[in-house]
């Protein structure tokens, strides 16, 4: 089921699901609006040119209000909000169309699992053949949030649980190599 704006304040308000910082408007008929927020993580060129999913990437981490992402450049950014999800909650991120339609791509895995605690990742990439100017603040997407028939036997503890800032790909950590 699909969480109606009444009961997404109700929860807010119980804090048994944080979103901070938040303004009342930021919260839709069945979303909440996610807004950019301040740092961004670029990859490293590597020597070799190829990027090793067993070793660790590097990025360049930057800070700053705005940030002109170029024709066919990929960047991850962060949310301004930093979420809590009870182990009950699960929300789907969506970028929004108005940007898509200007050649900005945003994406994450698209999920939020329960029990997650962090600010969001968010992958940009610019399909257009101008740059875009991104400045922090900006509306970027929704949280469309649903609750699970039960209680997750095994809410989300993983290693990008607390994150905060544009944080990169952890995939080197992965078990299932």
């Amino acid at each position: 089921m699909i969480l109606s704006d009444k009961t997404l304040m109700k929860m807010i308000k119980e804090q048994t699901l944080v979103v901070e910082p938040l303004k009342i408007e930021q919260i839709q008929p069945a979303s909440i609006d996610i807004r950019i927020g301040n740092t961004y993580s670029v990859v490293e060129d590597s020597s070799s040119g190829i990027i090793d999913l067993n070793g660790e990437i590097v990025y360049k981490q930057i800070t700053a209000e705005k940030y002109i992402l170029l024709p066919g450049q990929f960047v991850l950014a962060t949310t301004m909000e930093y979420f809590e999800l009870p182990d009950n909650l699960t929300a789907f991120v969506e970028g929004r169309s108005s940007l898509g339609r200007m050649g900005l791509f945003i994406q994450n895995a698209g999920w939020v699992d329960p029990g997650f605690k962090g600010e969001i990742t968010l992958e940009l990439f610019n399909a257009n053949r101008c740059a875009i100017e991104l400045r922090a603040g900006r509306r970027v997407g929704q949280l469309v949030f649903a609750q699970l028939d039960d209680t997750a036997l095994n809410p989300y503890r993983g290693k990008y649980q607390g994150q905060r800032g544009a944080t990169g790909s952890k995939v080197f950590l992965d078990k299932d190599k």
